[in-house]
């Protein structure tokens, strides 16, 4: 048996856990396993896959996706739209040791990945390097520096690899335009790092 809010008409899995002091968004929906930690925030319609962790004081975005075995770390902020592929990795501490344990929310280093943007399957977001809007990083990534918008990204370390649209295409720039196939959205390439949308 599955329950759901009838105030915030949200969804939890009987299996999961909610602190209290969480808020959660209308339609999101909470499957098996799962574990939303105290004064967590997450928006509204957002599907957050088995057996995932939220920590404490994490703010997820609204439509935000986070597939199997994810766990969610303080000091992360997931902006809207935001897919997370199973098993990918956040970390909050550069140097952790077990004998010396920093477990403290001013010590972690905090990780912000843009709207739209998507993570796949086992990468690794080392913390302290964001991740720019609609950039999508390729799975097994190891990231370890800052992601520009629309970068797509993949290897160990994660290096840019192209470009890519909101929507998901990757974009062929001539003459610094590009189109994307699938919407027709315009794209322009600024200089050799920056990307930008035509309004």
């Amino acid at each position: 048996m599955s329950s759901q809010d009838t105030k915030t008409k949200y969804f939890v899995h009987e299996s999961s856990y909610v602190d209290e002091a969480c808020e959660i968004g209308e339609d999101t929906k909470i499957w098996h396993f799962c574990h939303v930690m105290k004064n967590s925030k997450i928006g509204k319609g957002c599907r957050i896959g088995q057996n995932v962790v939220i920590s404490p004081s994490v703010i997820i975005g609204d439509y935000v996706k986070i597939q199997n075995n994810v766990s969610v770390y303080t000091g992360v902020t997931l902006e809207d739209y935001v897919f997370c592929g199973p098993s990918m990795v956040f970390t909050n501490i550069v140097d952790p040791r077990s004998e010396y344990p920093q477990c403290t929310e001013d010590v972690y280093i905090k990780t912000n990945v843009g709207r739209g943007a998507s993570i796949g399957a086992n990468a690794t977001i080392v913390c302290g390097h964001n991740i720019g809007h609609h950039a999508f990083i390729g799975a097994g990534s190891v990231v370890t520096k800052d992601v520009p918008p629309y970068a797509l990204m993949y290897g160990n370390p994660a290096r840019r690899h192209g470009w890519i649209s909101e929507a998901g295409d990757k974009l062929e720039f001539a003459e610094g335009k590009a189109v994307c196939k699938r919407t027709g959205q315009k794209y322009i390439l600024k200089d050799e790092n920056t990307v930008e949308r035509i309004k």
